[in-house]
């Protein structure tokens, strides 16, 4: 699991016992490309919009079939329907429809804008990783001295890894706290969000390659 060469990061077992272990130099100790992130980060964050919103054009909106008045001797502008956008109650011109905000981004691109975010978050040593005791039944007070013990400070993102589901008694430990956020697998958005990131073992075999 440790590579000969790259940067360092505590480990913590399931009794809390620490240890330093080397990163692979690969995925964090890449050079960071903060291009490369902003534009998946955007990606990320326009695909998580609904884009349902939506207006009724003048052809929608009910009413208006017949013309105000006539076009010509009353004085007034002339009108062919009272759901012109002008009109209060009209239709909306130019007006959003719903639509996709996704962004095409290869796969190229996402694995070096994630293995820079890892790298940033290591090279300012807020990487830790762990493994879990066991946990008989939910216990948040539980939860928050394991955060204490392996010194993750601020907003937590805690990565079981992608064949690392947690068991129910630890999930719902950590759900109960707004600090912490649990994922299967990292986002390059939510690495950026998080102060400290919180590996599993099976997390870190993941993003190293080890599964493939």
């Amino acid at each position: 699991m440790a590579a000969t060469k790259g940067p360092k990061a505590p480990s913590f077992d399931a009794k809390g016992a620490r240890k330093e272990v080397t990163l692979p130099e690969k995925v964090f100790g890449a050079d960071v490309d903060t291009a490369v992130m902003h534009s998946v980060v955007r990606s990320q964050l326009a695909a998580a919009r609904a884009g349902t919103h939506s207006t009724k054009t003048r052809a929608e909106v009910r009413g208006g079939g017949a013309k105000p008045w006539r076009q010509k001797g009353t004085g007034r502008a002339r009108h062919g329907s009272i759901r012109e956008p002008q009109w209060a109650g009209g239709g909306v011109a130019h007006g959003p429809k719903p639509r996709d905000y996704s962004q095409r981004i290869n796969k190229k691109v996402k694995a070096k804008a994630l293995n820079s975010a890892l790298s940033v978050r290591a090279q300012e040593g807020a990487l830790r990783i762990v493994d879990f005791p066991a946990f008989e039944r939910p216990e948040t007070k539980k939860a928050v001295d394991l955060l204490n013990t392996w010194e993750a400070a601020g907003r937590v993102l805690l990565v079981t890894g992608t064949k690392d589901l947690l068991p129910d008694e630890v999930f719902k430990s950590f759900r109960n706290l707004p600090e912490v956020m649990c994922v299967r697998y990292p986002t390059v958005s939510s690495v950026l969000a998080a102060d400290t990131v919180v590996l599993t073992s099976s997390a870190l075999q993941t993003l190293s390659g080890g599964d493939e």
